[in-house]
């Protein structure tokens, strides 16, 4: 089989370094890809945006099963062109993917099927919004509805911070067409997981649950970032929660959408706050997790090929979808700066980490240079690995970040740490 990865981040990489180990693929493309997954994939300069480069390509090279990595494509709808070309893929259909791309689409969905998710308002005009946000109560979380990356959420403490961030993302465009319409939500506290599933419209086989790190800096504190680390499982996602999820959130989510004319079928990702009041959705994402998919797939047992064709033709329940025990922990290495300005072109060592068989690293901003790795990106490498307790994994992974070197390199310190000592003291 001739497979095609579009994207080019650590979650590509990820998918990539287990779609690899089937004996039916004999070549891998990777759309953009960077410089760790050219190792195993060959990289072709196709943006991940450009949807009419990647149908081309696919139909050129022959493109037996194509996965797409990022949103964006996704939301634009390149699961429809392929499919409309005779390729089979991995992924949603441009209406199923609105789950992500509109966050009022997503919100006005759990009002109406009952899903559990904070109270929430939505506008379309400034004045309207600053109207509501007056009167409000706060903090308040104010978000764009369309995809921004990650980074198109403000905790509102005050009166004040509400109305700079409604400016900024309705009359000064700091997030283009996304921030046309804003969402005004309830604060929720607890504690967040992540829990990304596989579906086909009529299966949904959740995996396990991980632990996302959005904040920049140690001690949650920071700008929010696409993501600095993950650990797999979640220690406060327990098994009666994951029981109370699946009757409250997931099956009515996939069933939801079928009601609506929109089945889902690829990865949905469930974003999640175990509040006091039991599970809430945060938000949904159509496709996998990033950095949560590094430290998930390194845990998967069952072939990841098979998982996707079985999606793709509807028949997941036929498949048995097992996750190893242990624990997981991906430490993100980024870029000084980052996700503000950061400068890229440093050279980077891995040192003796390859020669780890408990430890993958994957690649998200690098490439090759004349022969050199360089960075290339913001987060530059996933560095993930295995143990069979989530302190032990964590560790690990500490421990391979000691022996990558390239200038400004940074990271979090505090990775699962409070979550790890949480499961400790109640043991």
């Amino acid at each position: 089989m001739n497979l095609m990865i579009v994207g080019g981040g650590g979650r590509e990489h990820a998918l990539l370094e287990q779609l690899r180990k089937n004996p039916r693929v004999e070549k891998i493309y990777a759309l953009p890809g960077n410089g760790g997954m050219a190792a195993h994939a060959e990289c072709v300069p196709i943006r991940a945006t450009d949807i009419d480069g990647i149908v081309a390509f696919a139909v050129e090279h022959a493109i037996d099963f194509a996965v797409i990595g990022p949103d964006d494509p996704l939301i634009a709808g390149v699961c429809d062109r392929l499919r409309a070309v005779g390729i089979s893929c991995f992924g949603p259909s441009k209406s199923a993917a609105a789950i992500e791309g509109s966050k009022s689409f997503a919100k006005n969905l759990m009002r109406k099927y009952g899903i559990p998710t904070a109270d929430y308002a939505v506008f379309d005009r400034a004045t309207e919004a600053y109207a509501y946000l007056a009167a409000a109560k706060y903090p308040l979380v104010i978000k764009v509805d369309g995809p921004a990356l990650g980074k198109g959420v403000v905790i509102a403490q005050t009166r004040e911070e509400a109305f700079l961030a409604v400016r900024a993302m309705m009359e000064d465009g700091a997030f283009g067409v996304s921030g046309s319409r804003v969402v005004v939500e309830e604060y929720l506290t607890g504690v967040e997981a992540s829990v990304l599933a596989f579906t086909d419209g009529t299966t949904l086989i959740p995996m396990i649950s991980a632990l996302d790190h959005k904040r920049a800096l140690d001690g949650d504190l920071g700008l929010n970032t696409g993501g600095m680390g993950a650990l797999a499982p979640n220690p406060y996602y327990t098994t009666e929660l994951a029981r109370a999820c699946m009757e409250l959130i997931y099956l009515p989510t996939m069933r939801a959408m079928n009601a609506e004319g929109k089945p889902f079928s690829g990865c949905l990702f469930f974003g999640l706050m175990l509040t006091e009041h039991g599970p809430k959705v945060i938000e949904y994402n159509c496709r996998f997790g990033d950095p949560e998919t590094q430290a998930v797939l390194a845990l998967l047992e069952t072939d990841l090929l098979e998982v996707m064709l079985a999606v793709e033709a509807g028949r997941l329940a036929e498949v048995p979808v097992r996750f190893r025990a242990g624990s997981a922990c991906c430490v993100v290495l980024a870029s000084e700066g980052y996700p503000g300005a950061y400068q890229t072109g440093f050279e980077i060592s891995l040192g003796d980490t390859q020669e780890d068989k408990s430890v993958v690293v994957y690649h998200a901003g690098t490439k090759l240079e004349q022969g050199r790795l360089v960075t290339s990106g913001g987060r530059v490498l996933g560095v993930t690995a295995l143990g069979e307790t989530a302190r032990a994994a964590q560790r690990a992974a500490y421990a391979a970040v000691q022996r990558i070197q390239f200038a400004h390199a940074v990271c979090r310190r505090d990775i699962g740490e409070r979550a790890i000592l949480w499961a400790e003291q109640g043991e």
